[in-house]
């Protein structure tokens, strides 16, 4: 099955639409807190003067779809918040979620098609993952843009009713936008792919409904997506061979993010805050804290020493003090008075973190970490992850998910409102209208000029 004709034809089982619903409430949530940071400020100063029927997350003003998929896109990023996947190495929902609600609106499409449509986008995903990681990743490309790209201009092109010809040259003028560099990490340009992937998916997808043509090979041929991307491997069809019929959304899942903060550095935070909890030690009782990591955890938790909120979510040294002083890692951890914290300072100091040689080689990378707090009193405290609370082996709860949802939309919506939009999203597949949906988010002012007042109606 080509992949054009996968978009257009693919018949989403229902665990994998369950599967997109969940993930498509977690982004909603993750983007309402993300409207207000200042990423998703600086885009949206940028598309104020956009008009258009599609809903920017925290703004009172309706966009085109390509703004307001780059500004929900960009917010759903922002506090890296928003869910991983341990196949295709990227945040798919992110681009994913903003891309198809966009385009859900500008076509009037259920809830069920934008279902279906995030399904198409992160199977294909997964399928250039197994392709082209870890090589494409380990090179320094970050593949919630670069794949991400191509997952959201599948599903925009599915949304808004392309043929199987033009579902192609979607995704190959996709292949020709892809881009998104790890260097990136930790400033606001890390949220910006993923806005930047779910704008030039809806382009491209819009551009082909318009009769743009674009190479056949963009992405396997010899100059093509693969190669020139670093790609492990040359050619797609070992991994696409079983589209339609094996669902990896349902098989490997999707990783939601109890932390806010990088990856990397949630198996090590469910080890020490597991450790704190059961030994019942503080920060003025540890000598050191070593981590033993997988090998790609050094390449993307860049700063030992971080001068901002936003490289701290990249940093094993100050998430694991902060976890060891307050006892919990949340949105505000990451704020000004966190960094400035002595006693996370002080701790953070005393926390190293290398390869460890000993982990399975074999599991997917960002899952494993090694923890030794060595205590005043002489103990040597150790403990092992494999995986984290949230990852597709321990996933989150219902409560959970909702919990989350609630304490994000809080930072731009009243509790009634976040309440209705919680029950509305999670009977999406039963939404005639999207339309209906977003209507929820329609705020009296917007978020980037301050919270909404709680008395909001």
């Amino acid at each position: 099955m080509t992949l054009g004709r996968f978009v257009v034809a693919a018949a989403p089982p229902a665990p994998a639409r369950e599967a997109a619903a969940r993930a498509v409430l977690d982004t909603i949530g993750v983007a309402l807190a993300g409207a207000v940071e200042p990423a998703a400020r600086a885009v949206q100063q940028v598309v104020t003067d956009s008009h258009g029927p599609c809903t920017i997350l925290g703004l009172a003003t309706g966009a085109s779809p390509g703004d307001a998929a780059l500004a929900n896109g960009t917010a759903a990023h922002a506090l890296d918040y928003d869910d991983m996947c341990f196949v295709s190495l990227a945040h798919p929902s992110a681009p994913l979620v903003a891309a198809a609600l966009a385009a859900a609106e500008a076509a009037g499409a259920s809830g069920r098609s934008l279902l279906d449509a995030y399904v198409v986008g992160f199977e294909i995903e997964t399928r250039l993952g197994r392709a082209m990681n870890p090589r494409h990743y380990e090179r320094g490309w970050h593949c919630t843009s670069t794949l991400g790209t191509i997952g959201a201009a599948a599903a925009a092109a599915r949304l808004l009713g392309l043929h199987e010809s033009a579902c192609g040259h979607a995704l190959s003028i996709a292949a020709s936008e892809a881009s998104g560099l790890k260097e990136n990490f930790g400033t606001m340009v890390k949220p910006l792919h993923a806005g930047l992937a779910a704008r030039n998916g809806i382009l491209a997808a819009q551009l082909a409904r318009s009769g743009m043509t674009a190479s056949a090979a963009a992405i396997e041929g010899p100059q093509g997506f693969l190669a020139a991307m670093d790609g492990e491997h040359a050619s797609l069809s070992e991994y696409v061979a079983d589209l339609d019929s094996r669902w990896d959304i349902v098989d490997t899942g999707i990783t939601v993010k109890l932390y806010p903060s990088c990856a990397g550095t949630h198996p090590t935070l469910d080890a020490l805050l597991d450790l704190r909890r059961c030994e019942r030690f503080g920060a003025g009782d540890v000598q050191s804290i070593d981590v033993g990591v997988d090998a790609i955890v050094p390449t993307i938790l860049m700063y030992d020493r971080p001068a901002t909120g936003l490289e701290a979510k990249f940093s094993m040294p100050f998430c694991a003090a902060a976890a060891i002083v307050d006892g919990r890692v949340g949105v505000d951890t990451f704020d000004a008075a966190k960094l400035a914290d002595p006693a996370i300072a002080a701790l953070q100091s005393r926390v190293t973190m290398q390869v460890d040689p000993a982990l399975d080689s074999s599991a997917p990378a960002l899952t494993q970490a090694r923890v030794t707090v060595r205590l005043n009193d002489g103990r040597v405290l150790t403990a092992s992850a494999n995986g984290a609370r949230g990852y597709p082996a321990h996933p989150a709860s219902s409560d959970e998910l909702a919990a989350k949802f609630l304490a994000c939309a809080s930072r731009v919506l009243p509790d009634a409102q976040a309440r209705t939009a919680l029950k509305m999203i999670s009977e999406l597949e039963s939404v005639a209208d999207v339309r209906a949906v977003t209507a929820l988010f329609k705020l009296k002012r917007d978020a980037s000029r301050g919270r909404v007042p709680a008395s909001t109606p």
